[in-house]
């Protein structure tokens, strides 16, 4: 008697998720993927592979320690600040560099910049003190604090002025004040304008029309140092250690009138210092190694004319000492810390990185982190850039969220990232450490090493051996487009031969000889269909748990399911 044919049984993969490393692969749900690099899981059968980084814009004059972008009279530009002190901007109209400081301006390390309306740069050095730059002058920010009576003078009257001598810096701005008098006696002298570009204390007399004489004074100039700045309700707000300072009310260098002023953070769950200050959703985040702030109803007392604001903590627990690891993203201000990234909603700070937990471990955070919005296939995604030890092999790479999925992109061997608005779109930029600097997610036709490696699947059974049959891989090919694919089939304890598919096309004649094709150049015609493709092999493998790992150099194409045939064999 003939014995019956074993029953085939099927599974198909189109509902993809992402990728999912915090649980063992043969225990992640079957739509999830072990690792997923430089594809995106868009939806319902459409795994796609992202476009890889574009040509070279620039090349910088050394490597970079941190990039922002900031924009000056409508134009766009790429800061880089960078360790021989230098700070470059690339317009990103033109890509033409500008020195914004020669090498030794800055310090070498923890710099960063903030926006003043769209006019000017300002930045903050650790030790050379607050700068800015309006687009052609970099000036330092020596601004006038207060003026010291020594010597009221006698016998003044009439029409007061002060004059204070011109800033030493071409872009600076002059200082101007008013005074008053009483009984012929100078008492007082007001700071109308802060000024800056000061980097000498500057001469002070009274002039005008009057008739005393014998006043002296003294100029204190107030140069801020600092490790975070940020713009917020009018002002420029500086941390150093745990204090803030805060200008006046729609000034940007006056930091020593009435309506200015500074909070020093003395409750304990500011464990350390203050890490990063970030302005967004109509709150400033104060972020520290394991807390935030946030700062909030800024406004002027009707009474003093000082500044009031409320300080509230929203995490005592939760904080970041990445600061390039924070950002804003829609209602959301996300961060990195060394172990994971967060979302903080309001008052609630909620981990997003469970899927990574694998990941985690395995990232050298000696080496920069940075993170920034992109656009991927007109997506809006959030971005960091790590360096990852994969296997005793350090790699630069970026975990990339969206729609509560992650997944791995490799744009090159980048130090930081950062984005920029333009022409209603979010770009990504990269800079290496060669000082190479180029747009990332954009090229969509060289080729890009991707990497998929599903679930191990149970197939409804996890106590029953299977043996796999066939398999299947669905694809979408653009023209033009060589899509060969590299396939194994895995399972709990081994991985088959690879298996190498292609959409190339042979030409044979009777006698089963390979004909090859040329033009009248004598160039070999390749042949290659496009569209839908079923990728489709014989299967060598054995296991409780089956899956498939694809790779590919090809860009620009569609992965829409994978399919397996099997047959059930005994338990246990």
């Amino acid at each position: 008697m003939a014995q019956q044919e074993q029953r085939k049984s099927y599974h198909v993969t189109k509902d993809f998720k992402g990728m999912n490393t915090k649980a063992n692969r043969t225990a992640i749900d079957q739509n999830e993927f072990a690792w997923l690099e430089n594809v995106m899981p868009i939806g319902y059968g459409n795994l796609r592979i992202v476009p890889t980084y574009g040509s070279t814009l620039a090349t910088l004059g050394s490597v970079t320690e941190y990039m922002a972008s900031g924009n000056i009279g409508n134009t766009n530009y790429l800061f880089f600040f960078q360790t021989d002190g230098r700070c470059q901007a690339m317009n990103l109209s033109t890509n033409a560099l500008t020195t914004v400081g020669a090498a030794g301006t800055f310090s070498n390390a923890g710099c960063q910049i903030a926006q003043w309306k769209n006019e000017r740069i300002l930045i903050i050095d650790p030790t050379n003190g607050l700068f800015n730059w309006d687009g052609t002058n970099l000036v330092k920010m020596g601004s006038v604090n207060g003026v010291t009576i020594t010597n009221g003078g006698s016998s003044y009257s009439g029409t007061l002025s002060v004059s204070i001598s011109a800033p030493n810096q071409t872009g600076g701005v002059q200082a101007t004040a008013t005074a008053t008098q009483s009984g012929g006696v100078i008492t007082s002298v007001t700071i109308t304008e802060a000024g800056s570009g000061y980097t000498s204390t500057p001469t002070i007399s009274i002039t005008g029309s009057v008739s005393g004489s014998g006043f002296t004074g003294t100029v204190s100039l107030l140069s801020l140092t600092g490790q975070a700045i940020s713009t917020f309700s009018g002002r420029v707000w500086v941390a150093k250690d745990r204090t803030v300072y805060y200008s006046a009310v729609n000034s940007y260098n006056d930091f020593g009138t009435v309506s200015a002023g500074n909070i020093t953070i003395t409750d304990g769950t500011l464990h350390g210092n203050i890490t990063q200050l970030l302005s967004a959703n109509n709150f400033l985040y104060v972020f520290g190694t394991d807390s935030i702030n946030v700062f909030s109803d800024v406004r002027v007392s009707s009474t003093s004319g000082s500044t009031l604001f409320t300080n509230t903590n929203v995490s005592a627990s939760i904080g970041s000492d990445l600061p390039e690891g924070i950002f804003a993203y829609f209602r959301s201000v996300l961060f990195m810390n060394r172990y994971g990234v967060y979302a903080l909603v309001g008052a609630t700070t909620t981990k997003i990185s469970d899927a990574l937990d694998n990941v985690f471990p395995n990232i050298d955070f000696s080496y920069p982190v940075s993170a920034c919005q992109a656009l991927i296939y007109n997506i809006l995604v959030a971005a960091w850039s790590v360096t990852y030890n994969d296997a005793g092999t350090l790699r630069k790479l970026q975990l990339v969220f969206f729609d509560r999925k992650w997944f791995i992109t490799d744009m090159g061997a980048v130090t930081h990232i950062a984005s920029s608005p333009m022409s209603g779109l979010i770009n990504a930029y990269g800079a290496r450490a060669n000082g190479v600097v180029y747009k990332l997610f954009t090229n969509s036709t060289s080729n890009i090493s991707s990497l998929i490696r599903t679930a191990l699947w149970a197939l409804n059974d996890p106590i029953r051996d299977k043996q796999a049959l066939k398999f299947g891989v669905e694809a979408t090919i653009s023209e033009s487009t060589d899509g060969t694919i590299t396939i194994t089939v895995d399972s709990e304890n081994r991985t088959s031969p690879a298996i190498m598919l292609s959409n190339t096309v042979d030409w044979q004649n009777n006698n089963f000889e390979t004909i090859i094709w040329s033009n009248n150049s004598s160039t070999i015609i390749g042949w290659s269909s496009f569209g839908y493709q079923l990728y489709k092999y014989d299967a060598q493998q054995y296991g409780k748990y089956l899956g498939l790992t694809i790779s590919s150099t090809t860009p620009n194409f569609v992965l829409s399911g994978f399919q397996l045939e099997h047959e059930l064999r005994a338990r246990f």
